[in-house]
């Protein structure tokens, strides 16, 4: 499902739709007495409620369990999309006392947002078990990294330890200052691969995390341990890197640029974008919350460059009536930098 909720057939190397898919019913852990804890510590009468995209059916559930715990708060629920923790309904919450972020770990730390990771419940462990064919014996190559993501992270250190139980050493890092905790991994940021070893074990549903994570550390074998979809496959980037590769071409000789400028909280890098402008006479910031197909469709432009979320460029960039390059991609496309200097666009730093 793209970001304006149509759908669109999926193919090999299309990060579109490689979401975490549920197989199987799941319970999550809403955290509701450390919510009302919170509710009642700041005497709070008006309360703020985000989910990701897949989760908002939960909402009114959630909402209901809430009144009946805090019957005498307001709890408002946000209709904005939510595609990470740097997705922030920046609108409801200065509306609110209290704002509560469910299914992702804490990129901005704030006395008013309440951060509910909602960790899985689901095993792991077969599924590594299974992964272990993928990866190199220990008795050959025993260095193995791991990385997950926020779902999963309660049960980052036992994986860990059950690896080490398998004679592997084990490297983990944390990364930079966008992510959380130890070994975690975002669709935008991979720093916590960056580690002394020539293979990562990556335990997570979907594919899109993954397969950023190869493109950036091509030197690594990227073993895939689906616990959700029951599956052990191989990050594989060859067929997305042609795609993009395609669009970098049919953007060259482009002349009218739209430089795209991300409002939310956590996407914008304005000093990316500003360059642009600068050192591009031809070249027109235009700045929106929401990057979609519709909303760029009226801008007589013939290439676009986007320098809020990489997920806007490599989820939907087919989607887009004229090409969608990442900051990277576009120095390429005007010359600026040889085609083989093509890499994943990841975010670092913070807001």
């Amino acid at each position: 499902m793209s970001q304006d909720g149509t759908s669109e057939p999926q193919t090999e190397g299309d990060l579109r739709n490689t979401g975490m898919s549920l197989k199987h019913d799941r319970e999550w852990d809403y955290e509701l007495d450390r919510i009302i804890e919170e509710i009642e510590a700041r005497d709070a009468s008006k309360v703020g409620l985000q989910f990701p995209e897949g989760l908002k059916r939960r909402g009114p559930a959630v909402a209901d369990d809430l009144r009946e715990l805090a019957p005498d708060v307001t709890f408002m629920l946000s209709g904005q999309p939510c595609y990470g923790a740097c997705d922030l309904d920046t609108y409801l919450m200065r509306r609110t006392d209290v704002f509560v972020h469910f299914g992702h770990s804490a990129m901005k730390e704030s006395d008013r947002i309440i951060y509910v990771p909602l960790f899985s419940n689901v095993d792991p462990y077969p599924i590594m078990e299974d992964s272990l064919e993928e990866l190199a014996d220990p008795a050959d190559d025993p260095d193995v990294g791991l990385v997950t993501t926020a779902q999963h992270m309660n049960l980052f250190g036992d994986m860990v330890d059950w690896l080490e139980e398998r004679d592997y050493n084990v490297h983990t890092r944390r990364g930079d200052d966008r992510l959380t905790y130890e070994g975690q991994v975002l669709g935008c940021n991979y720093a916590s691969a960056d580690i002394d070893a020539e293979q990562v074990l990556y335990v997570g549903g979907g594919k899109f995390h993954p397969l950023g994570l190869a493109m950036e550390h091509p030197d690594k074998n990227v073993v895939i341990a689906d616990p959700v979809n029951n599956v052990v496959t191989i990050a594989d980037p060859e067929q997305f890197m042609k795609q993009r590769y395609a669009s970098v071409h049919k953007a060259m000789g482009s002349e009218k640029w739209g430089v795209i400028f991300c409002t939310k909280i956590g996407q914008g890098r304005w000093e990316i974008a500003e360059k642009i402008i600068e050192n591009n006479d031809n070249a027109y910031l235009i700045t929106m919350d929401e990057v979609t197909p519709d909303r760029l469709r009226n801008f007589n432009m013939d290439a676009f460059v986007n320098t809020g979320c990489p997920r806007i460029t490599t989820d939907d960039g087919p989607r887009f009536h004229k090409p969608m390059l990442t900051p990277g991609e576009y120095e390429i496309a005007v010359g600026n930098k040889p085609l083989d200097s093509l890499e994943f666009d990841t975010f670092h730093g913070t807001w």
